[in-house]
């Protein structure tokens, strides 16, 4: 599906300054069907704009004479260490954008020391991606399957996970218009390499107005998926248990009572509830509401060291980073996944110390100020 075909020994062709640079390389190189996939929100795609606005609303105040001569980004993700307050966010079907995949895109977070959350619907197998050797975390959609559901928790067990991420904002998918403008499916080579010997979407009829993943979703996920469910998952495994997918200070407050490690402040990128508040936006209340019990991370919309800082500020313990990682992926493999996450890390090493924090505890003491009120 790319424009130019992908190889091993990816290189990038100018060094990337920002992870835009990445955005631009990556929209040239893929087909335009392809890009629309990854880079769509569902509706009118107003939430997918706001996860942006948000960010760039808040402001911090930096203090200075701290006397910082080097900042450490160092982190503890679930009890894990991590380079970075970061893990590289579950995306599904990533050979769509280059022929390695979620094994290209696994190797880059190895190199760059930050975890890889491995996708229900990745194109690569779990017992593939362990095989790179990369911290792995499994993010889980609820299926019809029960049977099928613990079995995908043992596997992750089995292969060293060291988290479960348990995904509860996609009880349908939500109507994305670039993917049904452009009639979009996936080929014949792509499949939900977890799920075999189900196969993918290409096996299922559409109905009207549907676009061919959304059929699978349709088809796998069940819909009706609750908080017995979810205390069910929690008494399957012992793995610390990550809820992707809140915005309400009152479901925040209902994971810490269920058990959960960490909850994940997140609009799915825009790509679920159109009208939907930005993740940013969200995140003080609910980091209230748990009230120091779980960690909290936030994604859906983060682009630079800046939006990393901003999240500490707001306190969040960390950030998962979606799109900027395909980017990388589609344009150099892992090669171009590690420069994205190196590219993150200087511009966070920078904001650090021009915030004058020495690490990530000084950064939660900055003030914030979104749009002119101090938060």
């Amino acid at each position: 599906m790319n424009k130019q075909s992908a190889a091993p020994g990816d290189k990038v062709e100018k060094r990337p300054v920002c992870v835009e640079d990445l955005q631009r390389s990556a929209a040239a190189r893929l087909a335009p069907e392809v890009w629309d996939f990854i880079a769509g929100g569902s509706g009118t795609e107003s939430t997918l704009d706001a996860n942006r606005a948000a960010l760039d609303s808040v402001s911090l105040a930096p203090r200075v004479l701290a006397g910082v001569q080097k900042s450490d980004t160092g982190a503890q993700l679930l009890g894990t260490p991590a380079a970075l307050p970061l893990a590289v966010a579950p995306m599904a079907y990533q050979r769509l954008v280059h022929p390695g995949g979620e094994l290209a895109a696994a190797e880059g977070a190895l190199a760059a020391q930050v975890p890889f959350v491995v996708s229900t619907m990745s194109s690569h197998s779990l017992e593939e991606i362990a095989k790179v050797g990369a911290t792995m975390w499994f993010q889980l959609y609820w299926l019809h399957d029960r049977g099928r559901v613990v079995e995908l928790i043992r596997r992750a067990e089995e292969v060293g996970c060291q988290a479960l991420m348990v995904t509860v904002d996609v009880p349908i998918m939500g109507r994305r218009l670039r993917d049904l403008r452009n009639e979009f499916t996936l080929p014949s080579w792509i499949r939900s390499a977890n799920l075999e010997p189900d196969g993918h979407s290409s096996a299922h009829s559409c109905r009207p107005n549907e676009s061919a993943v959304a059929a699978h979703t349709r088809i796998a996920f069940d819909s009706t998926f609750g908080w017995s469910d979810l205390e069910w998952i929690r008494e399957q495994t012992r793995l610390p248990l990550v809820i992707k997918g809140i915005l309400d200070p009152r479901d925040a407050e209902q994971t810490v009572r269920l058990g959960a490690d960490a909850v994940v402040v997140s609009n799915h990128g825009g790509r679920q509830f159109d009208g939907a508040l930005a993740s940013i936006t969200a995140l003080p209340g609910v980091v209230e509401a748990v009230d120091g019990q779980c960690q909290v991370l936030m994604d859906s919309g983060v682009r630079s060291g800046i939006d990393i800082l901003r999240a500490l500020a707001l306190g969040a313990d960390g950030v998962l980073i979606g799109r900027p990682v395909l980017w990388g992926l589609s344009t150099a493999g892992a090669q171009g996944v590690t420069q994205v996450l190196s590219i993150l890390r200087t511009e966070l090493e920078e904001a650090l110390l021009l915030a004058g924090c020495a690490d990530l505890a000084a950064a939660r003491t900055l003030r914030s100020f979104v749009s002119g009120m101090r938060g």
